[in-house]
């Protein structure tokens, strides 16, 4: 089993700065992309960064400029660092990682990959 287990949520003012963090821990094999999403009430989840066990990243055109993600690999953690903040930013955040895990069988040992999900981080911005 893996989890992820985000924090860094909050509530601040429009212009200000928040830094979220996602730590998965667990039976991992490696990590390969890892990302976060964003749902607001009433709109369908939305990627907002990611970024590929290389470091490769993509932004939704919304963020770009303003925020930053980023890994750290040895401690199998993605940071998303959120600055210019504002209103349209509201949303429940969610930490997502495409995660390698062993299977052992008696007779050979095995890696299938899964789509693991936090279980989201509220970040509300006030105008």
């Amino acid at each position: 089993q893996v989890q992820l287990v985000e924090s860094g949520g909050g509530l601040v003012q429009a212009g200000g700065s928040l830094r979220l963090s996602c730590a998965a821990s667990g039976s991992i094999f490696s990590i390969n992309a890892m990302g976060w999403y964003r749902q607001a009430p009433g709109k369908q989840r939305e990627l907002v960064a990611a970024i590929t066990s290389g470091g490769s990243t993509n932004y939704a055109d919304s963020v770009k400029g303003r925020f930053t993600i980023s890994r750290d690999n040895a401690k199998n953690t993605v940071y998303l660092q959120m600055n210019s903040l504002k209103p349209e930013d509201t949303a429940v955040y969610y930490c997502n990682a495409f995660v390698a895990v062993e299977h052992h069988t008696r007779l050979v040992v095995t890696t299938v990959e899964y789509d693991y999900w936090g279980q989201g981080t509220q970040v509300t911005v006030s105008s």
